[in-house]
């Protein structure tokens, strides 16, 4: 569902909703011709009615006021916006269940505010790099991490519409971030990390290496068709890739592997071991249309492996489960989608793509549940470079077909054709994809 539609949960942030960001704030005048075209526009929808006197009553509890016209005092009045801010302060520690002094408190928020720029600036740093000047968060909003402040941010006349807008994002965005803490802290989930990671160590891994310890090697495939499928792939040496020509259509990929030991076998295994970021959790909240981080998150802990075969990767599952129960544990495998020797990936995910072949199942374990994603090294490098499969394009198409571009950076404001960065970016990913590499001397091909 797009976050853009009438049931989205994020109506408040939308530019073309009832409560967009307006070329003017009017605190000391809320009966006029454009607020009387507002009220208008806002009984078109009841929902959107309910939505805006729930949230009208939020704003008046959190400033502790009782109208928008005493918002004006506390934009003049230094000392009761510091009251405010330690009051509000307080309110948001009970809300997000966060123990500890009122400075303790304050630097969990700061947190939050970080995360929400991180959130930011991670799209403009990779999927809008070439517009990263259209979309640069205004410098007072980004320094500002004070709820009080930027809320009065969103009624101060003396703000740019950008700003005002930003200042509500950002406030939004440190809403998803909260809830993503208090969800990992209930969840015990860096401990978690910590016990999947010993158990992969202890029990998984050939003990022929030293934690850490890796075998590289690299994967030369070729590529053909408009599709820039993987016709064929084999394992090269190290030693041996500087010394491979790349012409049309033929890619190198770095595999930095560990091993498993079955009877008398060191089995070769490429492993990624993934624990979401803030920031990318909050972008999936957007993209799933929720704020329920229980819900919408449900692979906190994940691993991405990589095998020679499909053999090997049904020797690697039940090495796993013979694991867990040296581990004394039994592992149950759930949601299991297994699309390695033929069939359709039918991803959920708004943007993904039917022609993904995985192994992917949920591995519950040790009062864990893991997210395992397995491939060969034919379907790994289709994951990496085919067309319309590419994780970079998946990437794009999943921010843009969401609507979640247009609800951060609306055109209104940030004067972007969607559709076009859209079409450009993943012109631009295919481009880099699909062109030769030349070998460095950093290693990567």
């Amino acid at each position: 569902m797009s976050v853009l539609t009438d049931k989205s949960v994020f109506t408040s942030l939308k530019q073309k909703g009832p409560l967009a960001a307006r070329d003017e704030v009017e605190l000391d005048r809320l009966i006029s011709p454009l607020s009387r075209d507002w009220v208008t526009n806002l009984k078109l929808s009841e929902l959107d009615v309910t939505k805006y006197r729930a949230l009208r009553r939020q704003i008046f509890e959190f400033l502790d006021i009782s109208s928008f016209r005493e918002i004006q005092k506390l934009l003049s009045d230094s000392e009761a916006r510091q009251r405010c801010s330690r009051r509000a302060c307080n309110l948001l520690g009970n809300m997000f269940a966060i123990s500890g002094t009122e400075q303790e408190i304050i630097f969990k928020v700061n947190e939050y505010a970080r995360t929400a720029d991180s959130v930011i600036k991670s799209l403009q740093s990779k999927l809008f790099a070439p517009y990263a000047s259209h979309v640069a968060i205004t410098n007072e909003v980004e320094i500002t991490t004070d709820t009080v402040d930027l809320l009065l941010m969103i009624f101060d006349n003396r703000y740019h519409k950008k700003a005002r807008f930003e200042a509500h994002r950002k406030l939004s965005l440190m809403n998803l971030a909260g809830s993503i803490d208090q969800r990992e802290r209930e969840t015990q989930i860096e401990d978690k990390f910590a016990q999947f990671l010993a158990f992969l160590n202890d029990y998984v891994w050939s003990t022929a290496q030293k934690i850490g310890e890796h075998d590289i090697v690299y994967l030369l495939s070729h590529h053909e068709g408009s599709e820039f499928r993987c016709v064929d792939v084999k394992v090269i040496r190290k030693e041996d890739a500087p010394h491979i020509p790349l012409g049309k259509g033929m890619k190198l990929t770095l595999l930095k592997r560990r091993r498993f030991r079955v009877g008398s076998r060191e089995i070769p295994i490429y492993v990624s071991i993934r624990k979401k970021p803030p920031e990318a959790k909050v972008l999936k909240l957007l993209r799933k249309n929720e704020k329920n981080p229980a819900v919408a998150v449900d692979d906190d802990l994940g691993l991405m492996a990589v095998l020679n075969s499909e053999a090997d990767v049904k020797i690697f599952q039940n090495h796993l489960t013979q694991s867990a129960s040296n581990a004394e544990s039994f592992m149950i495998l759930e949601d299991i989608s297994d699309t390695l020797t033929g069939g359709i990936h039918k991803g959920s995910s708004t943007g993904s793509s039917t022609k993904t072949p995985m192994l992917k199942f949920f591995a519950r374990l040790g009062g864990m549940r893991v997210e395992f994603i397995i491939h060969t090294n034919r379907s790994w490098v289709n994951y990496i470079y085919q067309r319309d499969v590419a994780h970079d394009e998946y990437e794009v198409k999943r921010i843009f077909d969401s609507g979640v571009a247009d609800l951060l950076f609306p055109q209104e404001i940030y004067f972007l054709n969607h559709q076009t960065v859209r079409n450009n970016m993943i012109r631009l990913f295919r481009k880099q994809i699909e062109e030769a590499w030349l070998w460095s001397e950093n290693g990567s091909g």
